[in-house]
């Protein structure tokens, strides 16, 4: 069995997790496994899960007319889900894709109501990760609404080095509101400021 010790760690921030806890969390988890280019969750779907990435890039987009505007791209190490659909139980009105081939550690909304309710740790990360989730989109909000393409890009190379090569240039462009043309552009006079 793939092993849960990234998830650990990654909880273990918010708070300790007595090992009593974590066997019992643990033993509520469902390992999933999508391929590249794969639909993860479809428009009109209510959202199941809390997930962690232990692999893989997902995006979140909608359909606009005849093209796809990607408004979220989730790396490694964090959680994704469509969290508005999970918590109110309502429909998403986008999709999920991954974007490569990608390994979910995942929790199911009853599951997860059963953990809060038992385990006194679990109520505390919940909170504490929702709060995270929460002042990261606004972190993303205030930037689409204030920073320069430019600057929106760079923030992810600072980020997510290692990995935003394996997004193609079109769902990045999506996702910092540009065209590809633009970003490449960016692209172009970022390397040449590097030379």
């Amino acid at each position: 069995m793939a092993s849960t010790e990234k998830l650990k760690n990654f909880l273990e921030q918010f708070c300790p997790l007595p090992e009593r806890d974590w066997e019992y969390f643990q033993a509520k988890l469902q390992r999933r496994i999508f391929t590249k280019k794969q639909r993860i969750l479809s428009a009109g779907e209510v959202e199941q899960y809390v997930s962690f990435i232990d692999k893989g890039i997902i995006r979140y987009f909608v359909e606009d007319g005849d093209k796809e505007v990607s408004f979220e791209i989730a790396f490694p190490f964090g959680f994704t889900s469509a969290y508005d659909s999970f918590l109110t139980r309502a429909p998403a009105p986008y999709h999920g894709e991954a974007l490569t081939d990608v390994e979910l550690w995942s929790i199911s909304h009853s599951h997860l109501q059963e953990i809060y309710a038992r385990i006194p740790a679990g109520d505390r990360i919940g909170r504490l990760a929702a709060e995270q989730m929460y002042v990261w989109k606004n972190r993303r909000q205030h930037s689409l609404l204030t920073d320069s393409a430019e600057q929106r890009y760079r923030d992810l190379l600072t980020d997510h080095r290692r990995i935003i090569q394996h997004v193609p240039l079109k769902y990045l462009a999506s996702y910092i509101g540009v065209t590809p043309q633009a970003l490449s552009r960016i692209r172009r006079r970022l390397s040449a400021g590097e030379g």
